[in-house]
């Protein structure tokens, strides 16, 4: 009977989805890659040098390593073959040949634009900046590499010119100098890169001094008559090195262009050419303090030396902090305590992050893939734990990806989100072993593993695997999927088979390893499984599978959804005593093992049960149960008839709130039984009191379209439902997330428009007598659907919180569906409200039906006629599966064959539970409900 509320210090998992869908959408400004190599260079390189920085023999050894290993899981994953480093070089080197283009769009799709070291490799092997720009939604940039151009003037001097000595020295330096004004004022230069750290360290001396420029020109002589400059190609000696690094810091210094462009420094993690005892950037204090005006770039965190970075970047305005190329050259578990060290006191206004992508596309497609991986993980992690708002969350990421470097650099680019951007998965894990691994991090090692699913008559079965089995499948790359008879959808509460199906043949039950979830009990963790052929298709019958097919028909039609439950249920206590009982006083008397709790006063809203110690730890224990789940309750109170609560919890994407629903059901029994309690959703348990619903609340939103980028690639069904989900949590009106803070902090369209949301809820009311088929499937639905009780009564209607109406309006696209109860398959009852809603939105109908003020028993005949109040909702299972058989369009969307073969069921149902008495029927139904 409540609406969606959040007042809590803590983020919900809305809000906590929606930090990490900015992550998955940020557009990355690259602020530091390479070019990629030519295509008959590409075999110059060896691709195991994608995820290290070992060269020579050494890089044999690579892998072993805890990187290497990860990024195999990964391409693997993405290029869909076999878990091993062999088969990805043979997967890649298809895609180079059948389509080049497409695979480095996919590696470098997310990415706005790249600011291009072009220094580290020779026009021969590189593709030239311009080539780039076809993989980017905005032209890329140059960074101009000091010691390369300087290396480069020597030998173009000595070419041009037999002079040596002072006057080959002067004519260097006038020319390094012109070359560097020229760069400060080209447009499509954004700064300078120093690898100083690589030829004589970062301990740079103090210039200029008289005593420094007379070291170096005598150095400069010796170079000149020892070696042949004409051939010349590193700069190795240490006073020339430190003079070109403070020539270039000055004349940013003092060029007359604001912003300034910045000054980039290797740092840290580099390859055996390292001076590693000098590559901390702690050695730059001094350079830093004798240029405050030069913004200087620390690149790659440091790393190792990642807090002494993110310390200088703290305390000088003008220092800032990359923590580029640990993605993905160190561990999963290095680069979230790196990414953890850097915010320890760097502010994230001072931080970027890039690639470092260099000669394979492949390096810029782990780095994106590793780097929205361990932000989500610990960013998150910080969201839930209040370390952090979640909407400064969102606003660190668009710092740290995009608007740090787009203000650094001076770069006119407008933010836009890439909501359904082309391209591999990106800020998701890629296999389910990693899925499963990030699950089970600071968790105790569980004893079993629960696969579920909800069959025809709401009943919540699974099959349990021992933990190790799993591991081990899991480790080997195999899929735990478990034989299940093709019988599954054809059974009653009490396995008794439909007469024309027979327990031959099987499916496959493959199990969704993103909906994993901890318990219900202590040992277990559990997660959905969804029905397949032995060939891989889709099962028709499977309930989850139809509820895909629903988000993505609505995806297909521009919309996206958020869903969410009040669970009401009734607590008995569990004895041999009668049954019976309500606010009223009325017995019913029964051989149950069950029996109501002591009225004391009971009433809707009331706080005398609260005072019941064993009723108050109980349900105490119920909602700290489910947010050690992650399920964060929203509202706890007491319901109207004798012992019946009611739990709201938070909206979801639709499949992930079904999941919820059934396993938070499954937490609250397994504690109540624990407790000596039973819990029933029995929609009807006492003649006179109120029933017991499941009400659904749903939220839509438009989903915006995206420019496409310059190259295409194919974009499945599957990436257009995350679209979907991903806009339904910006954008759709809840009261957990209200509109204004969604429009603020996730810069997404706002709320869809009057005509857009009521013709959906048009839809939903046109095929409201068929949908019931699916959301009131018992005939103790219809004991509790009646006038004046508070159930949305009889009639097929609507109304502004008005809850005497099967559909109650709340606030703009969030509406309430009231005909609904826990016997319910939830994924089938939310699939047929999704179809029907679709449906009446993609045809635009009309809301015929007048916003109804009162009961709608109590209207008058005219009243009626004049808010379109025609319809009664079905008297019976038997009126609604009639109602569903003749509405084709909702037949038509749910699947024929799962219509034919759902109505068998439950009328096969109807006729099993008609031979049982009331009372025997009650008792049936509270024992399994």
């Amino acid at each position: 009977m409540a609406s969606w509320v959040g007042m809590r210090a803590t983020a919900t998992p809305a809000q906590v989805e929606a930090v990490a869908r900015a992550i998955r959408t940020t557009p990355i400004i690259d602020h530091h890659a390479h070019p990629l190599l030519k295509t008959d260079a590409v075999a110059k390189k060896p691709l195991l040098a994608i995820t290290t920085e070992a060269t020579g023999d050494a890089i044999d050894s690579a892998t072993s390593s805890l990187s290497h290993l990860r990024a195999v899981r990964q391409l693997a994953s993405v290029l869909g073959c076999g878990y091993s480093w062999e088969a990805v070089v043979a997967a890649i080197e298809e895609r180079r040949l059948e389509a080049p283009e497409d695979w480095t769009a996919d590696c470098l799709a997310g990415i706005e634009t790249l600011l291009l070291d072009d220094g580290l490799d020779s026009e021969d092997d590189a593709n030239p900046l311009s080539w780039h720009d076809d993989y980017t939604r905005t032209k890329c940039k140059r960074i101009v590499r000091i010691e390369k151009l300087a290396a480069d003037l020597i030998r173009r001097i000595a070419n041009k010119s037999t002079r040596k000595g002072e006057s080959f020295f002067d004519e260097w330096l006038r020319e390094f100098d012109a070359e560097i004004r020229k760069a400060i004022d080209d447009p499509d230069v954004a700064g300078f890169k120093s690898v100083i750290g690589y030829r004589t360290g970062l301990d740079i001396t103090d210039w200029p001094s008289e005593v420094s420029e007379t070291h170096a020109r005598a150095d400069f002589r010796d170079l000149v008559e020892t070696s042949n400059p004409k051939t010349f190609n590193r700069l190795q000696t240490k006073s020339l090195n430190d003079l070109i690094v403070h020539r270039t810091a000055r004349l940013i210094r003092d060029s007359p262009s604001r912003p300034k462009k910045p000054l980039q420094f290797h740092t840290g993690l580099g390859d055996n050419d390292l001076v590693l005892a000098k590559s901390s950037p702690s050695h730059l204090q001094p350079f830093i303090r004798l240029y405050p005006t030069v913004p200087i770039v620390l690149l790659h965190a440091g790393y190792p030396f990642t807090r002494e970075t993110g310390y200088l970047a703290s305390v000088y305005e003008n220092v800032y902090a990359d923590i580029g190329e640990v993605f993905p050259f160190v561990s999963q578990d290095g680069q979230e305590r790196m990414l953890r060290e850097i915010l320890e006191v760097c502010p994230w206004t001072k931080i970027l992050w890039s690639t470092d992508g260099h000669w394979f596309p492949e390096t810029y497609l782990l780095a994106i893939i590793q780097m929205r991986e361990v932000f989500e993980t610990v960013l998150c992690d910080y969201v839930r734990k209040g370390h952090i708002g979640w909407q400064a969350a969102i606003d660190l990421v668009r710092d740290i990806l995009f608007k740090n470097a787009r203000k650094l650099y001076n770069l006119d680019i407008e933010f836009t989100e890439l909501v359904d951007e082309p391209g591999p998965p990106a800020g998701s894990y890629q296999t389910d072993a990693e899925l499963l691994q990030a699950f089970l991090r600071d968790q105790p090692t569980p004893d079993f593993v629960r696969i579920f699913w909800n069959d025809f008559t709401a009943t919540q079965r699974m099959r349990m695997i021992p933990f190790r089995k799993l591991m081990s499948l899991v480790n080997d790359g195999l899929s735990p999927d478990i034989g299940i008879t093709s019988a599954v959808f054809a059974l009653l509460q009490n396995d008794r088979l439909l007469p024309n199906v027979f327990p031959t043949g099987e499916y496959r039950l493959h199990p969704d390893f993103s909906s994993l979830k901890k318990g219900p009990i202590d040992g277990h963790i559990s997660m959905a499984g969804e029905f397949r052929e032995q060939s891989g298709a889709q099962v028709p019958y499977c309930p989850r599978s139809v509820l895909h097919r629903a988000v993505e028909y609505g995806a297909q039609n521009n919309l996206s959804f958020l869903v969410g439950f009040e669970i009401e249920f009734l607590l008995l206590e569990r004895d041999a005593t009668p049954l019976g009982g309500n606010s009223e006083g009325s017995k019913m008397v029964s051989p149950s093992q069950y029996s109501t709790l002591a009225t004391d006063g009971h009433a809707w809203s009331v706080a005398r049960y609260f005072s019941n110690p064993r009723v108050a730890t109980l349900l105490r224990d119920m909602v700290s149960a489910l947010a050690d789940t992650g399920i964060y309750v929203e509202q706890l109170h007491a319901e109207s008839a004798t012992g019946q609560f009611e739990l709201i919890l938070p909206p979801y994407p639709p499949v992930e709130a079904a999941d919820t629903l059934l396993h938070a059901r499954d937490i609250m029994s397994a504690l109540a039984a624990a407790a000596g309690f039973k819990i029933s959703l029995h929609p009807k348990p006492f003649p006179n009191a109120c029933g017991t619903a499941s009400h659904m609340h749903i939220s839509l939103a438009p989903i915006r379209p995206v420019p496409a980028p310059r190259r295409k690639s194919s974009v499945s069904a599957s990436a257009a439902v995350a679209a979907a989900v991903a806009a339904a949590k910006d954008a759709a009106t809840t009261t957990t997330i209200p509109e204004t803070a969604v429009e603020t902090a996730v810069e997404t369209t706002a709320v869809p428009p009057s005509e857009a949301h009521t013709s959906f809820y048009a839809g939903v009311l046109k095929h409201l007598r068929a949908v019931a088929a699916f959301t009131l499937p018992s005939p103790a639905s219809y004991d509790r659907c009646s006038d004046g009780t508070w159930s949305g009564g009889r009639w097929v209607a609507w109304g502004t919180q008005n809850r005497e109406t099967a559909l109650r309006k709340i606030e703009g696209s969030h509406w309430e569906v009231r005909c609904f109860d826990g016997l319910a398959n939830p994924y089938l009852a939310i699939a047929a409200v999704l179809f029907a809603g679709v449906k009446g939105y993609a045809d635009g109908e009309p809301l015929v039906w007048g916003d109804c003020e009162i009961d709608p028993a109590k209207l008058t005949e005219n009243d009626r006629a004049e808010l379109g109040v025609t319809q009664m909702l079905p008297g019976s299972v038997a009126d609604a599966l009639e109602a569903l058989k003749k509405d084709e369009e909702l037949v038509e969307l749910m699947g024929p064959e799962l219509v034919e073969r759902y109505a068998a069921v439950k009328e096969m149902e109807v006729q099993f539970l008609g031979e049982m008495g009331h009372e025997e029927r009650r008792r049936w139904l509270m024992e399994r409900y």
